[in-house]
């Protein structure tokens, strides 16, 4: 896995944590989480062109 993929990954589960945390103390917020699903789908795209090319 090359460093910006693991760098994305990395990056996604941080924002998990930091939204979860967010709707933990202030209450959910749909459109953070519709960021964080848009951050997952770019990072899964970035892997699955990886292991493709």
């Amino acid at each position: 896995m090359p460093g910006s993929t693991k760098a994305m990954g990395v990056l996604t589960v941080g924002g998990l944590v930091m939204v979860t945390a967010y709707t933990v103390a202030l209450g959910s917020n749909g459109w953070l989480w519709f960021g964080w699903v848009v951050l997952v789908l770019i990072t899964l795209g970035m892997v699955v062109s990886q292991a493709t090319s």
